[in-house]
């Protein structure tokens, strides 16, 4: 797969994600959340007002460490392709 069509596949499984209603289960969204910032190279400290919070997503982003831009980003797409797989 290109990059092209990567970047347009996370693209559209990022929309698909902030479209969604419903709340995403902790686990999933902490997922989410670390495979985003890693595909964007955001590395901006998280700034929730609670530091439990900050603690959870700090720990999602150290279990993502290892990844590459392009892996996040297929990561991603994989969790969200799976999430909606039998939910809509």
């Amino acid at each position: 797969m290109s990059d092209k069509d990567l970047d347009i596949r996370f693209q559209e499984a990022v929309d698909r994600v902030n479209k969604h209603e419903e709340p995403f289960p902790a686990d999933t969204l902490l997922k989410l959340y670390a495979y985003y910032k890693k595909a964007t190279n955001d590395y901006r400290k998280p700034k929730s007002k609670k530091p439990i919070i900050n603690a959870f997503k700090t720990n999602a982003l150290f279990q993502a460490r290892g990844l590459d831009v392009d892996q996040a980003k297929q990561f991603y797409i994989d969790l969200v392709n799976n999430y909606f797989l039998y939910r809509e």
